[in-house]
C-alpha cells in the first residue's frame, strides 16, 4: 500500500500551493484498488459505543458487522448477523435472536452466542473499571442471555424499543473475545490492530495520529441480505490519511492524490464540481446543528433572554454567507428527514427589533460600549467551538457580530477538542452549547438532551437531579414507550416543549460532506452519514485515459 510520509510531505508542501503538482497517474503498481481517504481529524478511540466521533464511527465501520442493518434511504432495518428480525415481548422489554453460525472474526475465533451476549452486556452496562462507557443507545439494559448455540436473547428493565435500532448502529459493532477484554486505553490510537472485528476489512498497520491502514478480508461472506454485493469487499485495502487543512484534502482530490475526502466546506463544493468531482452530501437523520441554551445559568434563567438570542440570530444569513444548499435551515431541533420530526419554523423568525424589546422588558439596558448590563452585570455569554461541525468558529464570529448588535456579547471558547469536551460540561465556562447528535432513531432526542446521556443544557442541580423535571419526564417517555404512535408523540412533545420554553435554537441541518473522485463508484454513506467502504469500486482506467491523453 502507498506510505503515508512520501504522500504528506507531497500534500503538505506542494498541494497547499499547487493542486497541479501530481498527476493522475501516482497510484503504485498493483495497487489500484487501494481507497486513499483523507480524514480532518483522527481517530481517538476505536470501542464502538465511543464511535459516534466522525472518525471513531468511520473506522469501527469498516471493522464490524452488527445483528441487524439499516438502509440508509428508508431506515428500514433488516437481518445481517442475526438471520431474521427478532422476537420482541408486548413492551418491549424482551428481544431474542437468531444468529448465524458461520461467522469468524479476522483472528479466527468464531462469532458465538456466548460472545454476542458478552458484546452487549459490555455496550449496555460499560465497565468502569476499564473506563469502558455504556452505549447512550442501548436504554434500561439488564442482561443478556444464552437461549442455545444460535439463540440470544436480551432482557430489559423498562421498555427499550430503541434497542431495535441500536442493534444496527456502528455503536454496536461486534468484537471478538479478545478485543472485549481491551481496557480504554487499548481501543485507542496505538493499538488498532488489537480490535478484532468480523466486518469485511481488518486492521494492517498504523502510525499514531496520522495513518491508518485497513486490508480486505478475503474469506468476508456475510454481508447483509439486503446489501446487492456479497462475498468479499471490492477494494483491496482503504488508506486512511490525516488531512487537517481544507486545501490540502482539496488539492490531494484534484490532483488525483486521493480518492474520497470528508469534510468539504460549502465554497469548495462547486469548485470541485467544476473539476469533475463528485460532491456527496447526506444528513444525519438526527438531531439538528444547534445551540443549546444552559437555562440554569443566571444570565439565561429568564426565558426573555433566551427569545431574545433566539430572535437576534439571522440564520438564513449565515448559511446564505457560510455554507450552500446541503445545508438546508432547521425548522424545529429534529431534522426533517428525522423519526418524529415537527415543523417548530414560526419560533426561530429573526427579529432584532423583538430582542431588543424582550431585552428591555427584562431590564436589560445598554451600556456605553453597547453590551447590555443589569444590576451591574454585564450581558456577556460564552459558547463553545464545536470542531466536527462544519465551520463552526465561522458561525460563531458571525453569531457575535448579530448578537452584539442587540447587545448581547459572545465570547468564543478557545482550546483544541480535548479543552472543548472538559469546558463543555462547566456551567461557568460554556453556557450556549453548540452541538448535534447522528442517529436515525426516536431515542436520539434523549441522547442529545437526557441528563443521563449528554445533557446538553445540563440540566442537573448539585444533587444530579434535574433542573426541569418535566422535561427530563418527557425525554423518559420517548425511552420507555414501546408502540410507534406512542414514541412519535412522545417526540414531538419534547420538540414542542423545547420550542415554548426557549431552550435551544436550530441551525441547520447538518450533513456529512464528502468530495468523491470519479473513478470511485459505489459510494454511499450509511443511515447517519458515516463511510461505508464495503461495496466501493475504483476504476483506474479513467486515469490512465486521461493521463495518456495528457502525453499526446
Amino acid at each position: 500500500m502507498k506510505t503515508l510520509r512520501a504522500l504528506a510531505a507531497t500534500l503538505a508542501a506542494a498541494l497547499a500551493a499547487s493542486v497541479g503538482a501530481c498527476s493522475a497517474t501516482d497510484r503504485p503498481a498493483g495497487e489500484d484498488n487501494v481507497l486513499t481517504y483523507l480524514e480532518p481529524q483522527f481517530f481517538r478511540t476505536l470501542y464502538p459505543p465511543a464511535a459516534g466521533f466522525y472518525p471513531n464511527g468511520g473506522v469501527v465501520n469498516q471493522l464490524t458487522d452488527r445483528l441487524l442493518y439499516q438502509d440508509p434511504e428508508t431506515l428500514e432495518l433488516s437481518p445481517w448477523i442475526a438471520t431474521d428480525m427478532p422476537e420482541v415481548n408486548e413492551d418491549a422489554t424482551e428481544y431474542t435472536f437468531d444468529i448465524r453460525t458461520d461467522v469468524t472474526y479476522s483472528d479466527g475465533s468464531p462469532l458465538t452466542a456466548e460472545n454476542v451476549v458478552a458484546n452487549f452486556d459490555l455496550f449496555g452496562r460499560g465497565d468502569k473499571t476499564r473506563t469502558l462507557t455504556s452505549s447512550e443507545q442501548i436504554a434500561n439494559y439488564d442482561r443478556g442471555e444464552v437461549v442455545d448455540e444460535d439463540t440470544v436473547k436480551f432482557y430489559f428493565t423498562k421498555p427499550s424499543p430503541g434497542f431495535l435500532q441500536a442493534t444496527s448502529a456502528y455503536n454496536a459493532g461486534l468484537l471478538s473475545d479478545s478485543t472485549l477484554a481491551l481496557d480504554n486505553e487499548g481501543f485507542g490510537p496505538g493499538n488498532a490492530v488489537n480490535v478484532i472485528g468480523s466486518g469485511p476489512f481488518v486492521v494492517e498497520s498504523e502510525e499514531i495520529g496520522t495513518d491508518l491502514k485497513l486490508e480486505a478480508r478475503e474469506d468476508y461472506d456475510w454481508a447483509p441480505p439486503a446489501v446487492k454485493h456479497q462475498g468479499r469487499a471490492q477494494l483491496d485495502g482503504i488508506h486512511y490519511i490525516l488531512a487537517a487543512e481544507e486545501s490540502v484534502r482539496t488539492g490531494a482530490i484534484t490532483s488525483g492524490q486521493a480518492d474520497i475526502a470528508r469534510q468539504i466546506s460549502a465554497p469548495q463544493e462547486s469548485l470541485l464540481e467544476d473539476r469533475g468531482i463528485s460532491i456527496v452530501s447526506r444528513g444525519t437523520n438526527s438531531m439538528n446543528n444547534q445551540f443549546a441554551f444552559r437555562f440554569d445559568h443566571p444570565l439565561l434563567q429568564d426565558k426573555r433572554v433566551r427569545e431574545a438570542i433566539i430572535h437576534g440570530v439571522d440564520r438564513a444569513e449565515i448559511l446564505r454567507v457560510l455554507f450552500s444548499d446541503s445545508y438546508p435551515l432547521a425548522t424545529s431541533t429534529v431534522a426533517q428527514t428525522g423519526l418524529a420530526y415537527k415543523d417548530q419554523s414560526a419560533a426561530y423568525a429573526f427579529d432584532p427589533e423583538e430582542s431588543k424589546r424582550l431585552l428591555d422588558e427584562a431590564g436589560w439596558e445598554p451600556g456605553l460600549d453597547g453590551i447590555r448590563v443589569k444590576d451591574g452585570k454585564r450581558l456577556s455569554l460564552r459558547t463553545n467551538t464545536a470542531l466536527p461541525q462544519p465551520r463552526s468558529k465561522e458561525v460563531m464570529t458571525m453569531v457575535q457580530d448579530q448578537l452584539r448588535g442587540i447587545g448581547i456579547e459572545i465570547r468564543v471558547n478557545a482550546g483544541d477538542q480535548a479543552t472543548q469536551n472538559a469546558d463543555a460540561k462547566d456551567v461557568n465556562k460554556v453556557q450556549i452549547y453548540h452541538s448535534m447528535v447522528g442517529r436515525a432513531d426516536y431515542d436520539v432526542i434523549t441522547s442529545l438532551y437526557g441528563i443521563n446521556n449528554r445533557d446538553a443544557f445540563l440540566n442537573q442541580d448539585g444533587e444530579g437531579e434535574p433542573v426541569d423535571k418535566h422535561l427530563q419526564e418527557l425525554l423518559d417517555v420517548v425511552l420507555d414507550t414501546s408502540d410507534v404512535k406512542g414514541r412519535i408523540k412522545a417526540t414531538e412533545d419534547v420538540q414542542d416543549y423545547i420550542t415554548e420554553q426557549a431552550y435551544a435554537l436550530p441551525l441547520f441541518e447538518e450533513p456529512v460532506v464528502y468530495a468523491v473522485r470519479p473513478e470511485v463508484s459505489g459510494f454511499s454513506p450509511e443511515s447517519v452519514a458515516r463511510p461505508w467502504f464495503y461495496e466501493v469500486t475504483i476504476d483506474a482506467a479513467p486515469q490512465r485515459a486521461a493521463s495518456d491523453e495528457e502525453e499526446k
